[in-house]
């Protein structure tokens, strides 16, 4: 049962180029939602941000699609911030769009040459055609046609899954070579060279097949969070499930949460509640934490009002379905005259993903990291026409380029002078237990 409402269209709406919007009110979501994507997927555009039900102080809706491109930005790391900025000027309205890690290099004297298989460019935005906005019980339309975008919807009849094939990813190091590796950054935090670190490898498979769109449903089921994604661009695709905010600006307040801390769930609820005690007490998580706001702290003071920048909660422990997370919210009050590009410059790529010293973190992972992160530690997010963003972490991600048939996810953990490598190694293959269970290989 869908009942349809037309609200007056907003002036600022007509100069963006949309002349209607409509609010659906749907009785059943999750099949709206689910006939919503599929339909969505048939574009060669396609970006789809779910936050899974999960309360949010920040979050502005339950659900985005944006569908179709008006137009588009591709850029690699030289000027692409700044074409970035350009862009957005041009284009005030929505935008959907990822960074990748590997903008580094733009924004200081690094260099990526490590092996990548996926290919894609360090910058994709575009302006979407048609817009779904879920919030409760109502989607809004934003569209040159929304009637058409709701009747398309409708009169999807949802696909039966055909079940994929066992999938079997290789990883880029042993167990023996991970635990080598991860004492050999210790010695550079023993001499003082950096202070925490975030060790990443690279899971991966050629000549792959795969359904992209049943392989999100999966791992949205399997492990649904609050920043989960569907991207789709010219048959390269971006399948997340990240529980991380990257960086979020609220009028004239910037949020970034921070994510260090991981503890497994457990299936009976007296130990489960041990394992979040654990986590909450644990020094070398805490340690871990408390570095990264330090360093959150730091970057942001390039964007803030003096004395703005603040802690708004430490050591958080927020529970999702494979684990609990430690995640910290820092926010400060933006100093006039920034854009919003501008802002992410000055913090990215965001510390839960680098370390510190940022610097020279980034300079020692080129150099024991077997794989260009591309994508992955970098963000997915939108720009909005009342001048906000949000963005993500890109974590817990499987990345697919349909043309070369290559498959990629990486999976990190932070390193510090208490770490311990084999257990760094443990916690590497939990992050990594959803996208394996939805792969159904080794």
């Amino acid at each position: 049962m869908i009942r349809i409402k037309r609200p007056d269209v907003p002036a600022f709406f007509h100069l963006l180029g949309y002349f209607c919007r409509v609010i659906v009110q749907v009785n059943d979501l999750p099949e709206f939602r689910k006939k919503a994507l599929q339909w969505a997927a048939t574009f060669d555009t396609l970006c789809y941000l779910d936050s899974n039900g999960f309360n949010d102080l920040y979050s502005k809706f339950d659900t985005l699609i944006a569908v179709g491109s008006r137009a588009g930005l591709t850029a690699d790391a030289g000027n692409a911030f700044d074409k970035l900025d350009e862009f957005r000027k041009n284009n005030p309205g929505w935008m959907t769009g990822f960074l990748g890690y590997d903008l580094k290099n733009e924004i200081e004297a690094l260099t990526s040459t490590n092996h990548d298989g996926l290919k894609f460019p360090d910058l994709y935005f575009f302006v979407p055609q048609h817009l779904i906005l879920i919030r409760g019980k109502e989607a809004e339309i934003i569209s040159d046609n929304p009637e058409l975008v709701i009747r398309s919807i409708i009169e999807q009849g949802l696909i039966e899954p055909v079940q994929q094939a066992n999938i079997n990813l290789s990883p880029r190091f042993s167990r023996q070579e991970y635990i080598d590796t991860v004492n050999k950054i210790k010695e550079h935090i023993t001499r003082g060279d950096i202070y925490v670190t975030n060790f990443c490898q690279e899971f991966f498979a050629e000549d792959i097949l795969l359904d992209p769109l049943e392989m999100f449903t999966r791992l949205n089921e399997v492990s649904p969070n609050p920043f989960s994604t569907f991207f789709k661009w010219n048959g390269n695709y971006i399948l997340g499930a990240s529980p991380e905010r990257f960086l979020a600006k609220r009028g004239s307040k910037l949020i970034s949460q921070p994510i260090k801390g991981t503890a497994k769930r457990m299936d009976d609820i007296e130990a489960d509640e041990q394992a979040k005690q654990r986590l909450r007490s644990h020094p070398k998580e805490l340690q871990e934490n408390v570095m990264v706001v330090d360093l959150v702290r730091n970057d942001l003071t390039r964007s803030a009002k003096p004395g703005t920048v603040k802690t708004e909660e430490l050591f958080g422990i927020y529970s999702f379905k494979q684990v609990h997370q430690m995640i910290s919210t820092v926010v400060c009050e933006i100093q006039d005259g920034l854009s919003n590009v501008e802002t992410i410059k000055n913090t990215f790529p965001m510390g839960s993903m680098t370390g510190a010293p940022k610097v020279s973190c980034m300079q020692l992972m080129e150099q024991y990291e077997r794989s260009k992160r591309g994508v992955y530690s970098g963000a997915i997010g939108y720009f909005s026409p009342d001048d906000d963003f949000d963005f993500n972490v890109v974590i817990r991600s499987l990345l697919y380029n349909s043309s070369n048939k290559y498959l990629s996810f990486h999976a990190g953990g932070a390193i510090t002078y208490h770490a311990i490598a084999e257990n760094e190694y443990e916690e590497c293959l939990l992050k990594a237990a959803a996208v394996m269970e939805v792969l159904g290989g080794n």
